[in-house]
């Protein structure tokens, strides 16, 4: 397990690498040049699926495990060990997690990553590969249930991530047109999950904006909204589900009925385009139920009734088209070493974003350590993440008491050795701060980070914070490149 602390999956590790945090690429250059140095890398599947081989292997001569050691703070003994472990096990499989896309080299890094396991020709072997997500394989017909087909080139679509800016009138977050007057809030918390929570706190307290959130609890958002409309839980409504990580369409039937006044997401769209004078177009006017047949229909499914009763419809490709083994998404078959940042097909990029999600032109040309992050630097000379908790799935499970009585109270986990240079104890309530902001929280003081890393694991509702201010005070908003995303991971902070 390679991670940034010793969190409770890396305690199951049989090999256990803390890496700091944004250095992963780092690691995946020290891993290549082994396998090239070594004997380790498959010349001969490369030569059939990758773009650039020599050109890769000439770039990494430089990427030392030396090299990577200085910036990871791995030892060169621990590189080695794991270069050599991987490359000697031809079914190697990297599960490649969400954690990479909260840094602002995210991008690079997870294409660093990706690459080991097409310069070990891993992905011609069942059990071998690297997978970060799935999405793509249930080709799922949504085109009417999202109204595709209406979508107006000249309505805006503004980065929710960015809500603090767009509602404080930031005027690139605003693409330079007029200010949002009326929100309806469905499925998010930002008021207390976005960055910059001191630009979206200044934004939801305008008089006038108008806010209408539709919800299961009553969150940080629902409780500064104007209008407050109850929303069912899974089991009281139909719908189906793409699954994450595994390969599944599922069906997740209504069960049973909701309170009188609680209301599907469906039955508050279908009022809103009766209002609106749009209930005549096509995709309206259905049960969910219907709905989710013409889904099924459209996407050369089986109907309702078969989910309801086999539960579920298995969408994993064959071997050899999971495996690339027919060759990769790009018009030449070829895995990329030489990605084009700009141009190169993502499933999920935005439209019309290019040119306005991050520094571009900072992008390497091969897998490379890129510090396009936050460098902690002596005003700021550590670095915070803000982590999972194992019992905040999302900022809903902190509503609910089982799971906030588990995890405790907000905290920051620091160094023992950084902790007696400033003079902290366990238990202290310490200050952290940024550009953005600053907070109070009590500090954890454990072995589990390495100097100058802090770690605040979990999304407590700001309330639950000393000041009623939490840990997305001091996240920034910034777009990732090259298609977009909060760092929420990628902080420098002080410590006082």
């Amino acid at each position: 397990v390679v991670d940034i602390y010793d969190n409770p999956t890396m305690k199951q590790a049989d090999m256990a690498l803390i890496v700091r945090p944004g250095t992963d690429a780092a690691l995946a250059c020290a891993v290549m040049h082994v396998a090239f140095r070594d004997g380790y890398a498959d010349r001969e599947y490369m030569a059939r699926y990758a773009d650039d081989p020599a050109g890769l292997e000439t770039h990494l001569k430089t990427k030392t495990p030396q090299w990577a050691a200085g910036i990871t703070g791995l030892s060169v003994e621990e590189i080695e060990a794991f270069a050599r472990l991987v490359g000697t096990t031809k079914k190697t499989f990297f599960r490649l997690g969400y954690g990479f896309t909260r840094q602002r080299n995210g991008a690079v890094a997870m294409h660093a990553a990706a690459s080991i396991a097409t310069v070990l020709g891993s992905w011609q072997y069942e059990g071998g590969g690297a997978f970060h997500s799935n999405s793509d394989i249930f080709r799922m017909n949504n085109a009417e249930l999202t109204g595709r087909p209406m979508k107006d080139a000249e309505i805006r679509m503004l980065d929710q991530s960015q809500i603090g800016r767009v509602l404080t009138g930031d005027p690139v977050a605003l693409r330079h047109r007029g200010p949002v007057t009326a929100m309806l809030i469905q499925n998010t918390n930002p008021a207390n999950i976005a960055p910059e929570q001191r630009l979206v706190k200044r934004g939801f307290a305008r008089d006038d904006l108008f806010v209408a959130v539709h919800e299961q609890f009553m969150t940080e958002t629902a409780d500064i909204a104007d209008i407050v409309i109850p929303a069912t839980m899974f089991v009281e409504h139909d719908d189906i589900y793409r699954a994450g990580g595994q390969n599944h369409i599922l069906l997740g039937p209504k069960l049973v009925e909701p309170p009188p006044t609680v209301r599907t997401n469906l039955f508050v769209i279908e009022e809103l385009a009766k209002r609106l004078g749009v209930a005549d177009r096509p995709g309206f006017g259905f049960t969910a139920r219907e709905m989710i047949d013409r889904v099924l229909k459209a996407s050369d499914l089986p109907d309702y009734d078969h989910f309801l009763e086999h539960k579920w419809f298995d969408r994993q490709p064959a071997f050899e088209e999971a495996h690339f083994l027919n060759g990769f998404a790009h018009p030449d078959g070829k895995f990329h070493f030489r990605p084009d940042w700009v141009n190169d097909p993502a499933p999920n990029k935005p439209p019309a974003a290019i040119g306005v999600l991050g520094p571009h032109a900072e992008l390497p040309a091969f897998p490379d350590q890129v510090d396009v992050i936050e460098v902690a630097d002596p005003e700021h000379p550590f670095r915070l993440a803000t982590s999972p908790a194992r019992n905040f799935l999302n900022s809903s499970f902190s509503e609910t008491k089982t799971s906030r009585q588990k995890e405790g109270r907000p905290e920051v986990m620091i160094n023992p050795v950084d902790a007696e240079a400033d003079g902290i104890a366990h238990g202290d309530l310490v200050r952290i701060g940024n550009s953005r902001g600053d907070l109070r929280i009590h500090a954890r003081v454990t072995n589990e980070v390495k100097p100058g890393v802090l770690i605040a694991e979990g999304l407590w509702p700001n309330n639950a914070h000393v000041d009623g201010e939490g840990i997305n005070v001091l996240t920034g908003a910034d777009p990732v490149a090259p298609y977009g995303g909060a760092a929420v991971h990628d902080n420098k902070v002080w410590l006082r």
